[in-house]
């Protein structure tokens, strides 16, 4: 069964909490994070992204940059934009998108959970970016940033988290710049901390990583690590312990994540429609976007046009976790055996963009020149995700997005 347990907080006070708090450090380039930051110097971003106070020239994972890490987030806690709590609790964190509300527990997961395999993941890692996280956690001996986790939902913590939010005011309640609103509540009392503390160790029998695969694993092996490190290892350190939201998997709703191709693999248009034929039924659609509407069918942006693809019978496996997937269907009939891209972790003649962005995006990219051709697929579903994690399967690469992404910086989990 699944252990999450509270913990004493550092966050920000009222005041400052909604220009703190921010997108995570892997969503954004060195640029974009610049201008998020600009004209706040309390923003986060100065700690998880502090090559934005170095010259433009900095190598990013330079020693320079860690040490501007350090330097910020000791700052931000002399200053009093961050402040210890005194007691272990947990948290409730909130977000609202397009009228929908998903409410999560903020607690302490596991390490021995992940390592034990109660922590379920869906993707692989790849070391470097791992390396990058491990290094961050180290130097600041804290989970600056939290990972986002699913668990199967439980009735009673529905319960506890619905009376709990009615009853009291939230800490936090504001509405980012890009529309999505954020809401977090400190649960002050001692046995609503226990009793939640109780139901994940007694109903919840597993938890599965839905975005943060690298976070999570760098937590992890850092918690490892300082094992080894102290000779009067106990087992109760905080660094057993990393920073994590938990949301129930009813609540949760993830969105398309679509694929753009820059060529047609030497094939003229009337070539690769003839190829595609022979496992799909095409039609035309229009030159207005048109979406997918159940699994296994597919939209396709090509010369101007907006086309239907609907898989055929046979060519894909149902009873299989992986095979079931839109994105393998569409990795192995196209983008392998008519495109010739074989890797998409490597092969630079793809890209991916996530359906928060808007189908439009796909026409534009492809009518700009940049790409010759955009799929857009249905989504994956909640069930489809957890049965590939319970199985020990991987998803292909770039398979599920999330929305609304965590915001850094409410709270932080300290190592020490």
């Amino acid at each position: 069964m699944a252990t999450v347990k509270p913990f004493k907080g550092l966050r920000p006070p009222q005041n400052i909490a909604s220009k703190l708090a921010c997108l995570p450090y892997d969503v954004m380039n060195r640029q974009e994070a610049a201008k998020m930051a600009e004209g706040k110097p309390e923003s986060l971003l100065h700690i998880t992204r502090s090559e934005i106070d170095c010259s433009a020239d900095t190598d990013i994972h330079s020693q320079e940059v860690y040490d501007k890490s350090i330097y910020n987030f000791q700052m931000f806690q002399e200053k009093g934009w961050l402040f210890q709590e005194k007691e272990a609790r947990f948290y409730i964190y909130a977000q609202t998108m397009d009228g929908r509300t998903q409410y999560g527990i903020v607690g302490a997961a596991s390490v021995d959970d992940y390592l034990n395999g109660i922590i379920k993941k869906h993707e692989l890692t790849r070391n470097e970016k791992e390396k990058d996280r491990m290094v961050h956690v180290k130097i600041n001996n804290a989970n600056i940033e939290p990972v986002f986790f699913t668990y199967p939902n439980v009735q009673e913590i529905d319960d506890i988290v619905e009376y709990y939010v009615k009853n009291n005011t939230p800490e936090y309640d504001f509405v980012a710049e890009d529309g999505f609103g954020h809401h977090f509540w400190v649960i002050r009392n001692s046995a609503t901390n226990q009793r939640i503390e109780e139901l994940f160790a007694t109903k919840v029998p597993a938890t599965y990583v839905a975005d943060g695969h690298h976070r999570t694993a760098a937590a992890a092996l850092v918690g490892q690590e300082k094992r080894l490190q102290n000779p009067r290892h106990r087992g109760d350190e905080n660094y057993n312990y990393f920073l994590a939201v938990h949301f129930p998997d009813n609540q949760l709703k993830i969105i398309d994540y679509n694929r753009v191709v820059k060529d047609l693999h030497g094939l003229s248009n009337q070539e690769f429609m003839a190829r595609l034929r022979e496992c799909f039924e095409i039609s035309r659609a229009s030159k207005a976007i048109i979406k997918p509407n159940k699994l296994h069918e597919f939209t396709m942006y090509l010369n101007g046009n907006w086309y239907k693809l609907n898989a055929k019978a046979g060519t894909y496996n149902d009873n299989d976790p992986i095979g079931v997937l839109d994105v393998t269907i569409l990795s192995e009939l196209v983008l392998d055996n008519i495109l010739g891209i074989k890797d998409l972790r490597t092969d630079n003649r793809i890209d991916f963009v996530g359906g928060i962005r808007g189908l439009g995006e796909l026409s534009r990219r492809v009518d700009s020149g940049e790409m010759k051709v955009a799929f857009a697929m249905y989504p994956v579903s909640m069930q489809q995700l957890i049965d590939i994690a319970d199985t020990g399967n991987i998803m292909p690469p770039k398979t599920t997005w999330f929305e609304p992404k965590l915001r850094s910086g409410l709270v932080i989990h300290k190592l020490d």
